[in-house]
């Protein structure tokens, strides 16, 4: 496989992983579950998984012609992309549940929702600002229909993880602990932050056409 290739699928997968974040979403998944039977945890994990592909794969499919008829640059989408997902990052380096996911009061109404999977669990949990801003950028910056695929691949695989880890929400967090859910969260932060910085970068490349002779990120 080419080395471009391999890079643009492997930036893909990370960059889509980190800024879901599905074991970011287990300790909400077991407060908001915590009292439904299990058969009603599975359909809920389920729900959810299947409503984060479906709105991170729609939006990435129409992102293109989001950016034509409102008139965004592909640069100033990058931009703005990569500033949404500092911020998500700075949240997860303080391993702090991030405000772009939900508010404290949108997490207490949900306990009392009789079904959580497509909100807020699907979205804007799973499927948050971050995550579609992200989806759109990859896909602008794909050259190629198999470099698109992976970005959709990439979709489709965090997701499934998603579902898996979201079934086994209870024996995770009793593995991991408190501390161990933190530290994942700082590990997954800092790599978000360095992405966060190259869409800037590139956006930056984009506007300025003088930035263009410059080298860019994979």
């Amino acid at each position: 496989m080419d080395s471009t290739l391999l890079a643009f699928g492997l930036s893909s997968l990370t960059t889509i992983f980190f800024v879901v974040d599905p074991p970011g979403v287990v300790p909400l998944f077991i407060t908001m579950t915590k009292d439904d039977p299990i058969e009603h945890r599975r359909r809920t994990a389920r729900r959810a998984a299947v409503t984060a592909a479906c709105t991170l794969g729609t939006f990435a499919a129409g992102g293109g012609i989001l950016f034509e008829h409102l008139g965004i640059s592909l640069g100033a989408f990058k931009v703005a992309g990569g500033i949404l997902l500092f911020l998500l990052a700075v949240d997860l380096l303080r391993a702090e549940t991030t405000r772009q996911r939900t508010t404290p009061e949108e997490t207490r109404e949900a306990v009392e929702m009789q079904d959580v999977s497509v909100f807020p669990l699907g979205t804007p949990m799973l499927a948050g600002p971050g995550a579609i801003a992200t989806v759109m950028v990859l896909v602008a910056r794909a050259e190629t229909q198999l470099q698109r695929g992976m970005v959709f691949g990439s979709i489709v695989f965090t997701c499934f993880v998603a579902w898996v880890l979201l079934l086994s929400a209870d024996r995770i967090q009793r593995t991991l602990g408190k501390t161990g859910m933190n530290v994942l969260h700082r590990i997954m932060g800092l790599i978000l932050a360095a992405t966060a910085m190259q869409f800037v970068i590139d956006g930056i490349r984009d506007t300025i056409p003088i930035l263009g002779t410059l080298p860019s990120g994979p």
